[in-house]
């Protein structure tokens, strides 16, 4: 059971906290320390690691990515921050993790790449990864999105870039291999804003120098889906999810399919690709630079599994289960550890829709509420008027579900599931926390309970994707392994032991947020909304020589470094190998449909895709 929620208080007020910390304030122009909070901290009965947050800087922009990505270098003792508002890097030295300061920025314009080509000005940063040796890469979004993109590789010492290379469309993520001699892009391929473009996605394969250097174009491959389209070599699973292409696409699979986040193997030969509105992972073979299979993740089944379902209901904390809903995993974030000798995949399941050139000839929106549907006589009669009522504003999918004999829908799908997952390396399931994400927040703060990253409204996110998994990191504290699981929405860090896959307990949550100040009004005080990235340091890497956890917020602009203590302290410091359990892994895929969570059953149900209804809307 969930215990009291119980406040830790750094300082009667900002200032006095600061002070503490041995922080000098600083009146804030572009950019400022910033303000550490009275975090909520809700423990399990075992207490068994903590956060404490330990400094922060902000660049105080309101919900603009002024802090989104965020990647850390041991040697130099600086975190690397993405500034999506501003569309470069900043680095940070954290050699004082309570008083981080800005030591300079990687920036792009002018930049003349492999092609001789310079990076014009609007070029955006949209992810940041550092090899050991101080090795740099940018993942750069071209000003018009559609058109290819660059990685930026600069050096970690003195923030100089050395150079640039092309390659997909809208390169969403950059992922360095545990060697250090491969770099990937996502490249999500999203289409322009009209929905008259809609580039393919594909996932770049760059051959990384052994020194401080820029790569060449020829060390640029591409991992594409052409072989999934009809006729192609490879069979594509029907539950991966291709729809809303444009009607002349001459490549649906290949057009339709957005890479979205990358984790690499521990032998840095296999990566594991995010495909978000397609809920689906895809595997890349990295030395052929070839899409080896594409795996439909499933659902999980809401009348099993409860979550809150509307913003106006007569209870905002209650949770319930409906028949022939479904929920969507679509993961965002994902990582992978190593337990048993098998490499397992962390997501965290945000869920995503797509929503494209609206009010044009191209338009396509894909969320509905349920009781529009309803009223628009498109609910069949498996739905009773009891069931859309507790639906309610719900957010479902128009492109799953439908029954095009008797014009209905008769299955309901909503945008991710609430929670995040566990998987084997060919895409089993083995570990699933249901509702455990939305009973934690529900119990730790049930005044603000699914409230939004930029208001204070309780369960205003029930009806689209409650607390919003974004982010996830792994990393092993004083023998144990543990997932950090970032809340987009209401905000704080989620802590689970993931040691044991199958034997998965909640650790602690902590949130840096004061829910008594407006977030726009009050941003340099308020803390922490909309943490978007998790970085894991272990403690032989860590400036303190202790396990930290660098967060970056979007909505907030802050980046903010968390100290992570065991129960015993003399383990605290540990955290420099991933613990591997031994625990036998060859029975997780028996294993996978019976979770426990909470002491109740969860079943996820591996679902094909229904007819699409877009000629029904």
């Amino acid at each position: 059971m969930l215990a009291t929620p119980i406040r830790r208080a750094f300082a009667a007020t900002t200032a006095a906290c600061l002070a503490a910390a041995g922080v000098a304030l600083i009146a804030p122009t572009t950019a400022a320390e910033a303000a550490i909070v009275d975090p909520i901290v809700e423990y399990d009965g075992t207490g068994a690691v903590s956060l404490t947050p330990i400094g922060s800087f902000q660049t105080p922009v309101f919900d603009e990515g002024a802090a989104e990505v965020v990647a850390y270098h041991a040697a130099t003792e600086q975190v690397f921050v993405v500034n999506a508002d501003a569309g470069l890097v900043e680095a940070l030295d954290i050699s004082d993790p309570t008083a981080p300061v800005k030591v300079g920025e990687i920036e792009s314009e002018g930049v003349v790449d492999a092609e001789s080509t310079a990076i014009p000005a609007g070029a955006v940063a949209n992810s940041v990864a550092v090899r050991a040796d101080g090795l740099v890469v940018v993942a750069l979004e071209h000003p018009d999105k559609i058109s290819a993109g660059w990685m930026l590789v600069a050096d970690a010492s003195d923030l100089s870039v050395l150079g640039a290379v092309r390659v997909g469309s809208l390169p969403d993520m950059v992922a360095v291999s545990p060697d250090g001699s491969t770099a990937l892009t996502a490249n999500e391929g999203e289409p322009n804003d009209d929905y008259s473009v809609d580039p393919v996605g594909s996932i770049s394969v760059i051959d990384l120098p052994s020194g401080l250097a820029a790569p060449a174009q020829s060390d640029v491959s591409t991992a594409g889906f052409g072989e999934f389209e009809s006729g192609g070599s490879q069979a594509l699973d029907p539950g991966v999810r291709i729809f809303a292409g444009i009607s002349t696409d001459d490549q649906p699979v290949s057009r339709g399919l957005e890479p979205e986040y990358i984790t690499v193997s521990p032998d840095s030969a296999t990566a594991w690709v995010s495909l978000q509105e397609n809920n689906a992972l895809a595997v890349v073979d990295i030395a052929t630079a070839t899409v080896t299979d594409i795996i439909a993740l499933g659902t999980i089944d809401r009348s099993v599994v409860p979550m809150t379902m509307s913003n106006e209901a007569a209870d905002l904390l209650a949770r319930y289960t409906v028949d022939d809903l479904y929920g969507f995993f679509m993961p965002d974030t994902i990582t992978s550890y190593q337990a048993g000798g098998e490499t397992l995949i962390v997501s965290a399941n945000e869920g995503d829709a797509r929503e494209w050139g609206e009010d044009g000839p191209n338009e396509y929106i894909e969320p509905e509420r349920v009781e529009d549907l309803a009223d628009d006589g498109l609910l069949c009669s498996n739905f009773d008027s009891s069931e859309i009522a507790t639906l309610g504003r719900l957010n479902v999918t128009i492109a799953d579900g439908f029954n095009s004999g008797d014009d209905c829908y008769d299955e309901l799908y909503s945008f991710g599931t609430r929670s995040f997952s566990i998987w084997s390396e060919t895409g089993d399931l083995v570990f699933d926390s249901g509702e455990q994400l939305e009973a934690i927040t529900a119990a730790a703060v049930p005044d603000f309970f699914n409230s939004g990253n930029d208001n204070n409204t309780v369960g205003n996110r029930n009806d689209d994707k409650g607390p919003e998994p974004e982010a996830v990191a792994v990393g092993a504290v004083g023998g144990s392994t543990y997932a950090f699981v970032g809340l987009e929405r209401v905000g704080g860090i989620a802590v689970f032991d993931v040691t044991d896959p199958e034997s998965v307990s909640f650790a602690t949550y902590v949130n840096n947020r004061d829910f008594t100040l407006d977030v726009e009004d009050d941003l340099t005080s308020v803390g922490d909304s909309g943490p978007e990235s998790i970085v894991f340091i272990t403690g032989s890497q860590s400036p303190t020589g202790e396990p930290m956890i660098a967060v970056g917020n979007e909505i907030t602009g802050t980046t903010t470094f968390w100290s992570v203590d065991a129960a015993d302290e003399g383990d605290a410091g540990a955290g420099d190998e991933l613990a591997d359990t031994g625990a036998e892994t060859a029975g997780l895929v028996a294993a996978a449909l019976g979770l426990v969570a909470l002491g109740g059953i969860m079943l996820a149900v591996r679902r094909r895709r229904a007819e699409q209804p877009t000629a029904a809307l």
